[in-house]
């Protein structure tokens, strides 16, 4: 019996997207904090929104937190990010 050996591996064509062109600061600046529900990942963002606000002037903090971790973010929030006019959006993984 002849043995049939199947690649697990996605061989589709990717197009790699340009990258977000960077900021050239962050004073003034709307900054999104996506929480991704994992543990931690608020006590990390929490950190990192005094950090901003203090050392960076990072004019305004939006947080946006997903569902669960175990999944995509709805298109709910994707567009809710999509129209927040926020200049960066930095996302917490953490445990």
């Amino acid at each position: 019996m002849p043995i049939t050996l199947v690649n697990p591996l996605d061989e589709r064509p990717r197009v790699i997207p340009k990258p977000a062109p960077r900021l050239s600061g962050v004073s003034g600046t709307t900054i999104v904090l996506l929480d991704i529900s994992k543990p931690g990942g608020n006590v990390f963002l929490n950190h990192l929104e005094r950090l901003l606000k203090q050392r960076y002037e990072v004019g305004n903090i939006v947080r946006v937190t997903k569902p669960t971790f175990t999944k995509p973010a709805p298109e709910s929030i994707i567009e809710e990010l999509r129209n927040s006019n926020c200049d960066a959006v930095i996302e917490a993984l953490a445990d």
